[in-house]
């Protein structure tokens, strides 16, 4: 497998740690606000990436921190904490706005197909971890204290900034001058903040240096290596990232470690808007739920943002979300068709034949992900395998389903076993068939809403009525 190394700037040999174990961290939400549409192209890149590796053989560790506490509103340490200025706006508590919009991360993942991570790690469940390593970092020499404040120590550190080229550059992007006058150099970051960045902080806990609470960059390092080892194979987030907060992860960990933290280093390019990145603090940001309140399936989204590779950016306009759901919905008549073809209906079992060892399909569908996870292509191979009239429909639609384990569009959940259904939908399906049996359209419609109410989607055809249950 092939993957684009930032740290390198190429596309390299994926080569892991311990030959088919793969052991992968990616920068989780900061739990203040929903999730707009921009962060959640970040996780769906990162989904298809575990789901691909998967695919392909590997057995995937994946860990992922849920940030509530620490983030400031500028990634560099300046401005306030998120949760609290979230917290003051909505008039909630901070623990309240972290249990609440976490659970909002999660059902938005839910509807997208987004795979759970193995391990979930929350930042204020890790505080003892995040002050052994800012220990382990004072130890070796590359901090200082100013203001009640712990800095890391930029200038002692060879090579620092390297993944965002800032060690060829005189300025850090994304960086003031004069942030923080107790900074030795504005490229300094916070380890662990004090009462005397934010007297009034509602989280704060004991430390040698105080009580206070950690910065955010230290939280990534301590729960990352936690789970998965001083050095581990591949660290995601989206490119915002790649400036500030992943160079400021690698020089706290590499300092305390003294040995290479992470080997691959992959980001997502961002979403765009017709006036540039979408982003919470210009306001006016896009959530799935007003997507789904607009009459759009979140798999609508998803086939979007399958439609792009994950380092190019990819415009958002209503325009080229409806042309992804009218190519989404061509898929789903298509598997459609064919099961009618075979004589299958949507209230039957689905056909899985066995899989083939030398399906042509599957090879080159695992060759485009072989090649930096190129979706676009791969996604063109489940049109080629349906429409190919040399190959058996039944082999067409488990190598379909088989390449949607990739994909995650849900194709095997457009039609399920008729056993899904309650004994109540079946009645209500008998009754429907009944009142249009005696052309009582009112009563046929009056339940077909009913049903689509509760996830079932009526279709009337000339061989009858069929059914689907929509995930």
């Amino acid at each position: 497998m092939k993957l684009y190394n930032s740290l390198e700037r190429n596309i390299v040999d994926f080569i892991p740690i311990n030959d088919s174990e793969v052991s992968m961290y990616t920068c989780g939400p900061t739990v203040y606000d929903y999730a707009h549409i921009g962060n959640l192209r970040t996780y769906l890149f990162e989904d298809i990436l575990r789901r691909s590796l998967e695919f392909l053989g590997y057995n995937v560790l994946h860990v992922m921190n849920i940030t509530d506490v620490g983030h400031l509103s500028d990634d560099a340490d300046d401005g306030e904490d998120k949760m609290l200025l979230s917290s003051r706006k909505k008039g909630m508590s901070v623990w309240d706005i972290a249990s609440f919009y976490t659970e909002a991360f999660f059902k938005d993942c839910e509807r997208l197909h987004i795979e759970k991570p193995h391990i979930s790690c929350k930042a204020t469940e890790h505080i003892d971890d995040m002050i052994a390593l800012i220990k382990r970092i004072e130890k070796a020499g590359y901090t200082y204290e100013a203001g009640g404040n712990i800095y890391f120590d930029t200038s002692k550190m060879p090579g620092y900034g390297k993944l965002a080229l800032l060690d060829r550059q005189n300025q850090i992007s994304g960086v003031h001058i004069d942030i923080d006058s107790n900074k030795h150099n504005p490229r300094d970051f916070v380890l662990w903040f004090t009462k005397s960045k934010f007297e009034n902080q509602a989280m704060q806990w004991d430390s040698p240096w105080g009580r206070g609470y950690p910065g955010w960059h230290i939280e990534c390092s301590a729960m990352s290596m936690k789970y998965l080892g001083e050095t581990f194979d591949i660290h995601c987030g989206g490119i915002d990232h790649l400036s500030v907060h992943h160079p400021n992860e690698i020089a706290q960990s590499e300092a305390a470690t003294g040995k290479k933290w992470v080997n691959y280093w992959i980001h997502g390019e961002f979403l765009l808007m017709d006036q540039g990145k979408m982003s919470k603090s210009k306001g006016g940001f896009i959530t799935l739920q007003s997507l789904i309140e607009d009459g759009y399936d979140p798999m609508d989204y998803r086939f979007l943002v399958l439609g792009a590779h994950y380092r190019s950016q990819l415009v958002f306009s209503t325009r080229s979300l409806d042309t992804a759901r009218t190519s989404r919905q061509n898929l789903t008549a298509k598997i459609r068709s064919l099961l009618e073809e075979i004589g299958v209906n949507c209230g039957n079992e689905l056909p899985y034949s066995q899989k083939s060892p030398d399906n042509p399909y599957i090879e080159q569908f695992k060759e485009d992900l072989r090649q930096d996870l190129n979706m676009p292509k791969a996604l063109s191979r489940i049109w080629a395998v349906l429409k190919d009239p040399d190959l058996p429909s039944r082999e067409r639609l488990s190598t379909a389903f088989e390449m949607d384990n990739v994909l995650g569009l849900g194709l095997k959940n457009e039609c399920v076993a008729a056993s899904e259904l309650t004994p109540e939908q079946k009645t209500l399906i008998e009754k429907r068939e009944e009142a249009r049996s005696l052309k009582n359209w009112s009563e046929s419609d009056r339940l077909r809403d009913e049903l689509l109410s509760q996830g079932i989607v009526i279709t009337d055809t000339p061989s009858g009525t069929k059914w689907t249950v929509k995930v």
